[in-house]
């Protein structure tokens, strides 16, 4: 089965670049498949193909050529490449027409992200970034990239500033720290499905540390079991998790959280990143389940003055998906708490993934 980068790069290849620079042979663009869908990760079955799926293209072009390139392409594109249509109508928008997305450079990484991330990317700017609005921007393939304005823009978004990293992995640890030990206190009272709840919570926040450790942007929830699949602490901390989550016991569920949390505290420490001196957790007072040593306040001193204070990313505690998809409200809402005003910015309505 051919992937959609590989769709997408022939699509380029063979029918785009031609009409583009027949048309007007000095043109200076980039061009990839970016923005939303499971090919932009390169994760995409026979099952991605039945919405969204298809000739698609992200080309970036200066901001005088954006409406020519786009009314050229309607104009000239075929009616089909490969056996597939050219023009077809998607989930976010019923109109039926080619799906070359046709933007600046900024204005595109400005449309997944909520901000210009070549001037607003200060604490609270990295902040309102969920980690699929930046993979949005840097996780596909490039196939032409004439000016160097998209590589420019994927380059800063490599990862967070050092400050920002440790204390995101901060808020991170203190979201597990605050609910580690109600797994047992629900086992306790009886309450089986509570238990579990907070175990499956817990089990999200660890496998996005397993990423945020090695400095991976977490996908949104579909994948990102998959995601962290590829990491080094999988091998350790992953199939405590699976223990955790297909355990029949509270007991069960609360030692193999511990274990996974331990796991990749002991990553962290391989990295030369702040560690505790012994194990993650501790007995939580005298109760009969885990609690979190004090990971959390050590990351947040040694993140510093530059970012104390800072409310945590706003994917960890936010998870309503149509904020975390609007980007302008992402970047209000952090700002706000930090009593800065929202930047300047261009509200381009994002697709829905």
């Amino acid at each position: 089965m051919i992937t959609g980068i590989d769709l997408s790069r022939a699509y380029h290849d063979d029918v785009v670049r031609p009409l583009l620079l027949g048309w007007r042979p000095g043109l200076s663009y980039a061009a990839g498949r970016l923005g939303s869908g499971s090919d932009v990760l390169g994760l995409d079955d026979a099952t991605s193909r039945d919405h969204d799926w298809g000739l698609r293209l992200t080309l970036l072009v200066d901001e005088r050529d954006v409406a020519a390139v786009d009314a050229h392409l309607e104009a000239a594109l075929p009616a089909e490449h490969a056996g597939l249509p050219v023009r077809f109508a998607t989930t976010w928008d019923p109109v039926v027409r080619h799906r070359v997305e046709v933007a600046t450079p900024r204005g595109f990484a400005r449309s997944r992200l909520g901000i210009d991330p070549t001037t607003d990317l200060d604490a609270a700017g990295w902040l309102a970034l969920t980690g699929q609005s930046v993979l949005e921007v840097t996780a596909g393939a490039v196939f032409h990239d004439g000016p160097g304005e998209l590589a420019a823009v994927r380059d800063r978004l490599a990862w967070y500033p050092h400050d920002v990293w440790l204390h995101v992995l901060a808020a991170e640890w203190a979201r597990v720290g605050q609910e580690l030990p109600f797994v047992g206190r629900t086992g306790v009272r009886g309450d089986d499905a509570g238990s579990r709840v907070l175990a499956a919570r817990l089990a999200g926040s660890l496998l996005r540390l397993g990423l945020l450790l090695e400095r991976r942007w977490p996908p949104y929830p579909k994948w990102l079991g998959t995601a962290f699949a590829g990491t080094p602490a999988a091998t350790t901390a992953g199939p405590r998790l699976d223990r955790a989550l297909a355990a029949e016991t509270w007991q069960e569920r609360d030692a193999a959280l511990g274990a996974a949390c331990d796991a990749l505290h002991e990553r962290q420490r391989e990295l030369g990143l702040p560690s505790l001196d012994g194990p993650a957790t501790e007995p939580f007072f005298d109760r009969p389940s885990r609690g979190l040593g004090a990971l959390p306040e050590l990351l947040r001193d040694a993140a510093g003055d530059a970012v104390r204070g800072l409310p945590a990313a706003v994917e960890q505690w936010v998870d309503a998906v149509d904020v975390l998809m609007d980007g302008p409200r992402r970047v209000a809402l952090v700002r706000g708490l930090v009593g800065a005003a929202p930047p300047r910015a261009e509200v381009v309505p994002l697709p829905p993934r």
